[in-house]
């Protein structure tokens, strides 16, 4: 089972696609017009995904939005 989510926001820079699921890291403040949080959302997400033998991706252009897909198998 695939399920998408697509915004029309700022997108992430190609250089910081490869950390956004790691813990802690956060876009810059000016990106995400001052939002608080901790950066453990997507890290989060992804361990659960995987814990359940599915996989959670993230594509997106700058300046455009991001697709996030969570992919998990059927029961």
């Amino acid at each position: 089972m695939t399920i998408s989510v697509s915004d029309t926001g700022v997108g992430i820079p190609d250089t910081k696609m490869d950390a956004i699921f790691e813990p802690f890291v956060q876009l810059s403040r000016d990106l995400t017009h001052n939002q608080d949080g901790t950066g453990l959302g997507l890290a989060i997400s992804r361990d659960l995904a995987r814990a359940m033998n599915g996989e959670l991706g993230a594509t997106s252009e700058f300046g455009r939005g991001s697709v996030f897909t969570l992919t998990l198998p059927r029961a």
